[in-house]
């Protein structure tokens, strides 16, 4: 019964992981399936503890550090940007009215949601914005002046 309950608590913390950016929970996910088991195994409560903490700590220590380390940007590591990293520059059209909380741009073909980088410019339908960075399923935009990368 106690490594159903390490399972579950695992799961639940995977699943977690994926509404944060912190890449920390998961390594508390392996050491609730590492202390599963050890449950299974027949280890006292205190062990699958002890199991746990053990787990969790190392991997945080060990696999964090390497995972981060390989997590660069494109424009960190030279290579060709993809995604969303790829839209950082390019040129939109604005469909409706953008400002500081709201708007809509269309971005190589498609409409998403936009905002104004500084809070204060606002953009009328059919002028040309540049993508400063993309946070989300939102673009933050300036007005297109500057030269092309």
């Amino acid at each position: 019964m106690e490594a159903i309950l390490w399972i579950v608590l695992g799961i639940a913390l995977a699943i977690a992981e994926a509404f944060t950016a912190t890449l920390l929970i998961i390594f508390f996910a392996v050491g609730a399936f590492a202390a599963a088991g050890a449950a299974a195994l027949g280890a006292p409560l205190l062990l699958q503890v002890i199991v746990f903490a053990l787990a969790s700590g190392l991997s945080v220590g060990a696999l964090r550090p390497i995972i981060l380390r390989h997590a660069k940007t494109a424009l960190e590591t030279g290579d060709t940007p993809f995604g969303i990293e790829a839209m950082q520059g390019s040129h939109g059209t604005v469909m409706e009215e953008v400002d500081g909380e709201r708007g809509m741009i269309k971005l190589e073909g498609e409409i998403w949601q936009a905002r104004s980088f500084d809070g204060t410019e606002k953009y009328l339908p059919g002028e040309r914005v540049r993508v400063v960075k993309v946070i989300g399923a939102t673009a933050i935009v300036w007005r297109d002046d500057l030269p092309d990368i």
